[in-house]
């Protein structure tokens, strides 16, 4: 993204944010900080489990919550996203300082779940058992048939 873009980003002047502006924010910001040094990838999975925790917290007395959130206050709002931001700044860190392209990795992995959860055969089915982990003998074998049908 150019830097006109990236500065119409931060404005809040387009409605599509990129995982390639984020990591070249967050290269950035750490490099402003010389924060580099820190940023290994256990520490910044250590970081994002805290902040999955964080995130956790905002649910944890609230029981079921329906979607768009109808009964949250405004603030409460302010701060599940603050929260999930956290989620993902961290996750684009750390993919970023592992050499993952995470945008294709996810890519990957949707076509990895398309061809283990066929839609015709799972539409209103339940997916998991209470053997082998939670999986049953069939998923195990589409996945093993999806990870050889998508390559890396």
């Amino acid at each position: 993204m150019t830097g006109e873009a990236a500065a119409a980003a931060e404005a809040g002047e387009i409605s599509s944010v990129s995982l390639d502006l984020l990591k070249t924010k967050m290269a950035e910001f750490a490099r402003e900080r010389d924060w580099d040094r820190f940023h290994s990838p256990r520490n910044l999975l250590l970081a994002l489990v805290g902040e999955v925790g964080e995130l956790s917290e905002i649910f944890q007395w609230k029981g079921e919550v329906p979607k768009g959130l109808p009964d949250w206050k405004e603030e409460e709002k302010v701060h599940l996203g603050e929260e999930l931001s956290d989620v993902l700044l961290y996750l684009v860190r750390l993919s970023d300082i592992c050499g993952i392209d995470l945008g294709k990795a996810a890519l990957r992995k949707l076509q990895l779940n398309a061809i283990k959860y066929p839609a015709a055969a799972t539409a209103a089915t339940n997916h998991y058992s209470s053997t082998n982990n939670g999986a049953t003998k069939t998923e195990k074998e589409h996945q093993k048939a999806a990870e050889a049908a998508v390559p890396n």
